[in-house]
């Protein structure tokens, strides 16, 4: 028979796993994170938080995207690496911190093949040779402007958002593959570049089209090419840089999104499916092409062969042009 006491023991652990799983059940979901490792208010984040309203019901407890500048991006990405690879913690990037860095940093402390899962890019756009008022408006196209620095050595200036960066690197291959001297000026952010670029200080510069294509409206800045493949959607009037009889300067630059390397891989397809009916919405195409991006559609697999192919033509220019970023 059992005793009074085994039963009153037999419905004290009942109830405890009871509570126990009813508080498992009523636990608030894990809140995930979209980390970009620059500071608000920049492109990057504005395109993350695009992003982020629009798959963030695919998270039972929300998305919130995470500021975490630093070391040109490198800090942010490094807190991404050591996170708990859970599928709730992610980061958005641009292509170059995956591309290029591992090639102009000497002391990386990640690899962007090892450390990472792909889950998908998102958008993507080209880069502008645009030209200012410093430039002589008889000067209406590239080779037009290669002639023009030959004969005008001390002007032969080229400007560019940041040392090591992908517009330093366009510029790098558009004076290689012209034959011709140019003073890299270099500049903290895109912003101040064109700033002197519609003052005059500098003649030309190279940048993303959604810094330039304001000034373009109202003739303040004229586009030479674009460094896509094909004519910018938002620049048709304007040939790229092949048409332009530079077939070598191509470049492009492309968002995604990455989780820590042993990422559950339900994780990973969950969230590259949320972000492939993202970029399928016309409300985001929209936001995007506020920023001169266009959206784009990608899986795991697509992003980690792009990171790749990318990794080793980026190494073969970075090496080419002799840069070193300082650690």
């Amino acid at each position: 028979m059992t005793s009074r006491r085994t039963l009153l023991e037999a419905t004290a652990a009942l109830a405890c796993t009871t509570l126990g799983g009813f508080a498992r059940a009523q636990s608030p979901a894990k809140l995930a994170r979209m980390v970009v490792p620059f500071p608000a208010g920049g492109g990057s984040d504005a395109a993350a938080r695009a992003l982020g309203e629009r798959i963030r019901e695919h998270f039972p407890g929300g998305l919130i995207v995470d500021n975490r500048p630093g070391a040109a991006g490198r800090l942010g990405i490094e807190s991404v690496k050591n996170a708990e690879p859970d599928g709730l913690t992610m980061m958005f990037v641009p292509d170059f911190v995956l591309t290029i860095y591992p090639h102009s940093y000497q002391r990386l402390k990640y690899d962007p093949l090892a450390d990472f899962t792909p889950v998908a890019q998102c958008a993507r756009s080209s880069y502008v040779l645009a030209a200012g008022p410093g430039l002589p408006a008889t000067v209406a196209d590239v080779k037009q402007l290669v002639a023009w620095w030959k004969d005008n050595p001390r002007q032969a200036l080229i400007a560019n958002n940041s040392a090591g960066s992908p517009t330093h690197f366009a510029a790098v291959m558009l004076a290689r593959s012209a034959g011709v001297e140019v003073t890299h000026v270099s500049y903290k952010g895109g912003a101040p570049a064109i700033q002197d670029l519609l003052g005059g200080q500098v003649p030309v510069s190279i940048n993303p089209v959604g810094e330039v294509l304001p000034h373009t409206k109202g003739g303040r800045l004229r586009v030479l090419a674009t460094t896509g493949a094909q004519r910018d959607r938002f620049m048709l009037d304007s040939p790229t840089m092949a048409e332009a009889g530079y077939p070598d300067v191509a470049a492009v630059s492309w968002l995604g999104v990455l989780m820590p390397r042993q990422a559950p891989a339900e994780w990973v397809q969950r969230t590259a499916a949320a972000i492939d009916a993202a970029v399928q919405r016309p409300d985001l195409r929209d936001a995007f092409a506020g920023f001169g991006m266009d959206t784009t559609r990608s899986t795991p697999a697509a992003m980690a062969a792009a990171m790749r192919s990318e990794l080793d033509r980026w190494g073969a220019v970075v090496k080419a042009s002799g840069f070193s970023a300082q650690d």
